[in-house]
């Protein structure tokens, strides 16, 4: 079963949520750290910050306890880059 799987998000519903600390920045466009970044979690995901997009803007349907976020190209390409 992986962390993203339906009967695991369930059976942590009544739980605090995990830690993912500690966070790394694999790849960032500044360096203040309040701009879009890309990180890899101590339980081996990858979290991004980016900016919030709408589902009605974005034209897609959004379960609950999901969101999107909008990050520029380039960082992802880095991200990849940086994970190789």
């Amino acid at each position: 079963m992986n962390i993203f799987s339906p009967e695991l998000r369930s059976s942590q519903a009544d739980d605090a949520e995990p830690s993912l600390a500690p966070l790394r920045p694999i790849a960032n466009l500044c360096s203040a750290g309040a701009c879009p970044t890309v990180y890899t979690s101590g339980s081996g995901t990858v979290v991004v910050q980016g900016y919030p997009v709408s589902s009605e803007r974005a034209g897609v349907d959004v379960p609950e306890g999901e969101m999107l976020v909008e990050i520029p190209l380039d960082l992802l390409t880095d991200a990849v880059r940086n994970l190789s």
